[in-house]
C-alpha cells in the first residue's frame, strides 16, 4: 500500500486507511481477532476509569541497587558540553539539530512543530501526520536520553544546576503528559524505554537520597515522580505487545517493566510486573533470536536495538543478585558473535532490513558505533577475545556500564589470541559469509542473504531482499544495502527502500518479491533457502532459491549461486530462472557514495581508492544495462545511511525482456590500483 508523502497530501484518505486495516486483518490468525476487539471496546471504556484512578501508598522503599557505574578517570568536558546545550534548549534528534526549549514542549513534534492532542492515546491516530506530525520525532524527544546526560553531567562535575534542569524537565512532563492522554501514552514501548531512562537517571542522581529529593519542595517531586513511575508500569504491563505485534517490542517492554521493578520495587503491582516481565524476557531472547545468533525480524539495526535491552536486563539483574539463566547468555553471546561476523575489517555493518538509528540509552556523547559499543561490552562480559578485537577499543558506554572491571578485561584480553571469523554460516537466521584474508587489509568479506522475509505474521522490519548480497573490500564497503529512509508518511520512499529494486539481487516483472500490504506489514512473503555452502582453501560457493514469483501467472523459481575464487579473487554470480513464459528481468547492484562507475569494453569498473571492483553482466545481445544516481523517475540510486536522510548513489541495473528458463552469469572481479 501506497501513502502519500507528507510534502503531499499529508495523511491517508479514508480508502487508504481502509485498505490498511483490511490487510492488517488478513496478517491476523483467528485466536487474534477476540484479543483486538477486546483491546478496542476496552480503548473506548478505559478512559472512565482514568478519573477514577489512584496511585497506591508505596509499602516499601526504592531499592539501592546500581548496575550503572561512574566511570574514574572519565573526561567530563564532553559531558559538561552536552549538558549544556540541554540547559540551553538545544537537542540533536536523529539528524536534525532543533530547539525545543529548557523544559521542550512534550506533546510538539520537533521536526513539524504539529502539536499532538492530549486525548486519550490508545486511541490517538499516531500514524496521522495532521495529529501528531512526524511520530518519531516526538517519540524520541520523549524516550528522555538528553535526560540521562544531565544526570553524568552531574555525576561527574557535581554541578548543581543540572539537578535543577532534571527536575525542572520532570516536573512540566508530568504536567503536559496526564496519565493515559496524549502521543506518549499510545505506545508501550516508548513508556518502557522512558522507565530504563529513568532508572538510570535515578541511579547517577543519587538514588533515594540524591539532592533532588531534599527539603520539602523535593519530597513533593519524589512523590510525584514515584507516581508516575508507578502509572509507567501499570500502563506498559496492560498494553503489552500481543499476537502478530509480539516482536522487539515486547522484548522491549519486558525490559523496561523488569528493570523498573528492579528499581522500584515500591508496590506489589510493580513487583509482580517484574517477575512477569523476567519470564517473558527469558522466552522472547530465544523466541525471536536464532540458535546461531540471528535476530529473526532480519533487521541489524533492530538486533543491536534487541540486545540493548537484553544486555541491560541482565546487568540489571546480575547486580541485584539474580542472574539470568544460562541459555539467555548463551543467546546474548550469539547475537554478539553474529555481529563481529557481519562486520567488516573496517568496521562496518551491511544495513539489512529496516534501521531507524533507535537507542534504548544514549551513555556516550560523542558519535560511536552502536555495533562496536555493543562488541565492547560483550567483550567484557564474556571475557571475549575475539569481540574485544572487533570492538577495536573500549567505549564510553561499556565503561558506564561496567565501572571499573571495564578496563582490566578489556587489557586482560589484548594478550589473547582471537579466531575470526568465529562463524562462517547462520542457517538459523540464512546468512551466510564468503571471503578471504579476513580482518586484513586484503579482506573480501560477502554477506548473503537466503533467510526468510521477516518475524512473524507481520514481517514488519524485514526488506524483500532474498538473495541479495553485499561485498566491501579491504574493509570498504563497495556493494551495499542501501537502508531505510523513514517510516510513517515515507510514501513510494518507503516502499522503495524496503522493495526488491532497493537490493542486490532479481527482480521480476517489476514487482517486489513479497507483496508489501503497508508500512509495517507485508502480505503473500518469499520463502527463500540454502541448498549448499561449501569452503575450501581455493574456492567458496553458496547455492540457495527464493520462491517469491511462483505467484505470478506463469511462476518463477529464482536459484542462485555464489561462488567466490580466492585466487582470481573474483565472484561470480549465476542466476538460474525456471519458467516457461516471458517476463522482464533486471538486476541490481547498489554501490556505495563513495565510489564512482565507469563503463569499460567488459561492463563496468566500480572505483574506490585504492580498489577497483570490475563488473561483468550477462551478455550484451541479451539485455542491457544502466547507471542511475539520484534518480525519481523511476526511483533508483539512493542510499540512507541514516534515519530520515538520504543521498545519492550509484546503482547499475541490468535490464532484459527473456523467455523459457534462463541462467544468468555476472562476475565481480577485485584488484588493488
Amino acid at each position: 500500500m501506497m501513502w502519500p508523502e507528507p510534502e503531499a497530501a499529508g495523511g491517508p484518505t479514508r480508502a487508504q486507511a481502509l485498505r490498511w486495516r483490511v490487510n492488517r486483518l488478513r496478517c491476523m490468525r483467528p485466536a487474534e481477532l477476540p484479543f483486538r476487539v477486546a483491546r478496542s471496546i476496552a480503548a473506548y471504556l478505559e478512559p472512565l476509569a482514568l478519573r477514577c484512578g489512584h496511585v497506591p501508598a508505596a509499602d516499601r522503599a526504592p531499592s539501592g541497587v546500581r548496575w550503572v557505574h561512574v566511570p574514574e578517570g572519565l573526561d567530563p568536558a564532553p559531558y559538561l558540553a552536552a549538558a549544556e546545550r540541554i540547559v540551553a534548549g538545544r537537542l540533536d534528534i536523529f539528524g536534525l539539530r532543533c530547539r525545543p526549549g529548557s523544559p521542550p514542549r512534550w506533546n510538539r513534534d520537533p521536526k513539524t512543530g504539529v502539536e499532538a492532542p492530549l486525548v486519550f492515546g490508545k486511541r490517538l491516530n499516531y500514524r496521522d501526520p495532521r495529529q501528531v506530525g512526524e511520530i518519531k520525532y516526538l517519540w524520541e524527544l520523549n524516550r528522555h536520553l538528553h535526560l540521562v546526560t544531565l544526570a553524568q553531567a552531574y555525576a561527574l562535575g557535581g554541578d548543581r544546576r543540572y539537578l535543577e534542569v532534571l527536575r525542572q524537565h520532570f516536573d512540566s512532563w508530568i504536567s503536559a503528559c496526564p496519565y493515559g492522554l496524549g502521543p506518549n501514552w499510545c505506545s508501550a514501548l516508548e513508556a518502557a524505554i522512558r522507565l530504563i531512562n529513568w532508572s538510570i537517571v535515578w541511579q547517577l542522581a543519587g538514588g533515594a537520597d540524591a539532592a533532588l529529593f531534599a527539603a520539602e519542595e523535593g519530597q513533593r517531586f519524589r512523590e510525584r515522580w514515584l507516581a508516575s513511575i508507578h502509572q509507567h508500569v501499570r500502563f506498559v504491563r496492560g498494553y503489552l505487545s500481543r499476537h502478530s505485534s509480539a516482536n522487539n517490542h515486547l522484548i522491549g517492554e519486558a525490559a523496561g517493566l523488569y528493570i523498573a521493578g528492579l528499581t522500584w520495587p515500591c508496590w506489589p503491582q510493580v513487583r509482580g510486573a517484574r517477575a512477569a516481565a523476567r519470564r517473558i524476557l527469558e522466552r522472547e531472547a530465544l523466541r525471536q533470536n536464532s540458535a546461531d545468533g540471528v535476530n529473526l525480524e532480519q533487521a541489524v539495526c533492530y538486533q543491536q536495538f534487541v540486545l540493548d535491552f537484553l544486555l541491560l536486563s541482565s546487568l540489571a539483574g546480575e547486580s541485584a543478585g539474580e542472574p539470568f539463566p544460562e541459555d539467555y547468555r548463551r543467546r546474548l553471546a550469539a547475537m554478539l558473535g553474529f555481529l563481529a561476523s557481519i562486520m567488516d575489517a573496517g568496521g562496518a555493518v551491511p544495513m539489512i532490513g529496516d534501521a531507524d538509528d533507535a537507542a534504548v540509552t544514549r551513555l556516550a556523547p560523542a558519535a560511536v558505533c552502536p555495533y562496536r559499543s555493543l562488541l565492547a561490552s560483550g567483550a567484557v562480559l564474556f571475557a571475549d577475545s575475539t569481540l574485544r578485537r572487533k570492538a577495536a577499543q573500549l567505549d564510553d558506554k561499556t565503561r558506564w556500564l561496567f565501572g571499573p572491571r571495564a578496563e582490566q578485561v578489556f587489557e586482560r584480553l589484548r594478550a589473547r589470541p582471537a579466531l575470526l571469523p568465529r562463524r562462517r554460516t547462520f542457517p538459523g537466521g540464512g546468512y551466510y559469509i564468503l571471503g578471504c584474508d579476513f580482518e586484513r587489509a586484503s579482506e573480501i568479506r560477502v554477506v548473503a542473504d537466503a533467510g526468510p522475509l521477516g518475524y512473524g505474521a507481520l514481517a514488519a522490519h524485514g526488506h524483500a531482499d532474498a538473495l541479495s548480497f553485499t561485498l566491501s573490500l579491504g574493509g570498504l564497503p563497495f556493494l551495499i544495502d542501501p537502508g531505510t529512509y523513514r517510516y510513517h508518511g515515507g510514501g513510494r520512499w518507503r516502499a522503495y527502500f524496503r522493495g526488491t529494486a532497493a537490493h542486490n539481487t532479481v527482480r521480476l516483472d517489476r514487482l517486489d518479491q513479497s507483496e508489501q500490504g503497508g508500512d509495517f506489514l507485508w502480505l503473500r512473503k518469499a520463502r527463500a533457502g540454502c541448498t549448499a555452502a561449501e569452503f575450501s582453501d581455493a574456492l567458496e560457493t553458496l547455492c540457495a532459491w527464493q520462491d517469491g514469483y511462483l505467484r505470478l501467472a506463469d511462476p518463477v523459481l529464482h536459484r542462485r549461486r555464489l561462488t567466490l575464487d580466492k585466487r582470481a579473487r573474483s565472484l561470480t554470480i549465476e542466476d538460474r530462472l525456471e519458467m516457461s513464459g516471458e517476463h522482464d528481468v533486471e538486476i541490481f547492484l547498489h554501490c556505495a557514495p563513495e565510489c564512482s562507475v565507469e563503463p569499460t569494453a567488459a561492463g563496468f569498473a566500480i572505483r574506490r581508492a585504492p580498489w577497483t571492483l570490475g563488473v561483468q553482466l550477462p551478455s550484451q545481445p541479451l539485455g542491457a544495462a544502466q547507471v542511475y544516481r539520484g534518480s525519481t523517475q523511476p526511483l533508483c540510486g539512493w542510499v540512507s545511511r541514516h534515519y530520515d536522510e538520504r543521498e545519492p548513489a550509484p546503482t547499475i541495473v541490468w535490464r532484459a525482456r527473456l523467455s523459457g528458463s534462463c541462467r544468468l552469469r555476472t562476475r565481480l572481479m577485485c584488484r588493488s590500483d
